[in-house]
């Protein structure tokens, strides 16, 4: 069974009128994480005037993203313990088109968080890569910046092919949009590999009142899940690592599925 087979009954739209729709420049981000099965009764509750993203004929396009950490897991583990000042660096692959950018997310002291990118030759960080990285991460104010950036290696990859959607808006607010990803896979530096061929991770991007992905997801029993599939995903191939944050989703979502 298609999980995402209810979107093809939904009108197209290219990625620079999805831009111009929902630019939301100030916006709340809330992730769930699903069981598969649940998630064709949430797409029926789209409302009429939803739209699916279409990119050369396809509206389920496959990502890859490459992580990047110091040997001591600085990012990992700002992210783990909540620290006031940290970072995430990925580069990111759109399998599809071939194209690869170097993303790097910061945040810093008002807990904004700021995504720079810049094209890349692969998943590897050359020196011009780096001293971006450098350079963002400063801007940032997060301490040894530029030494950070120097010992950045690959650590962890993810799989998995997405959807995004547009929504008109509801209640009185704005347009929102969202993203379904399916067929989720994680690889560590080891090569050792989860899969969750059962669960989907739908993230949804509105202003200040919730969107209609966000009340089709509440009318079926879904609220928003503390996840991050670098923290969740490095959590759930190393259970030494510190992962009070995503405990919850490590026990509903990723007990039982072997590595």
């Amino acid at each position: 069974m298609n999980a995402l087979a209810h979107l093809d009954e939904l009108r197209t739209i290219d990625l620079e009128g999805l831009n111009s729709a929902a630019q939301l420049q100030t916006r709340v981000d809330r992730k769930y994480i699903i069981p598969m099965r649940s998630l064709p009764g949430v797409l029926s509750e789209l409302p009429v005037g939803a739209e699916v993203l279409d990119i050369n004929g396809s509206t389920a396009l496959q990502y890859a993203s490459q992580y990047f950490d110091t040997p001591e897991l600085d990012s990992y583990l700002g992210a783990a313990r909540g620290r006031r000042r940290r970072f995430k660096v990925r580069a990111r692959t759109y399998v599809d088109s071939g194209g690869s950018f170097l993303e790097v997310k910061t945040r810093g002291g008002r807990s904004a968080t700021v995504k720079e990118r810049v094209p890349v030759d692969g998943d590897t960080l050359d020196d011009d890569a780096v001293t971006y990285a450098g350079d963002l991460l400063a801007d940032a104010g997060i301490p040894r910046a530029a030494d950070l950036a120097e010992r950045l290696e690959p650590v962890l990859v993810t799989r998995y092919r997405r959807a995004t959607v547009l929504l008109p808006a509801v209640a009185g607010g704005d347009a929102s949009r969202g993203t379904i990803d399916v067929d989720l896979t994680w690889i560590g530096a080891d090569g050792s590999t989860i899969e969750l061929p059962g669960s989907v991770i739908v993230e949804t991007k509105s202003g200040q009142r919730p969107g209609a992905l966000d009340r089709a997801l509440w009318r079926g029993g879904h609220r928003p899940a503390s996840i991050s599939k670098y923290g969740t995903g490095m959590a759930a191939l190393d259970p030494a690592l510190p992962s009070n944050k995503w405990r919850r989703v490590l026990t509903r979502h990723f007990a039982g599925n072997p590595i």
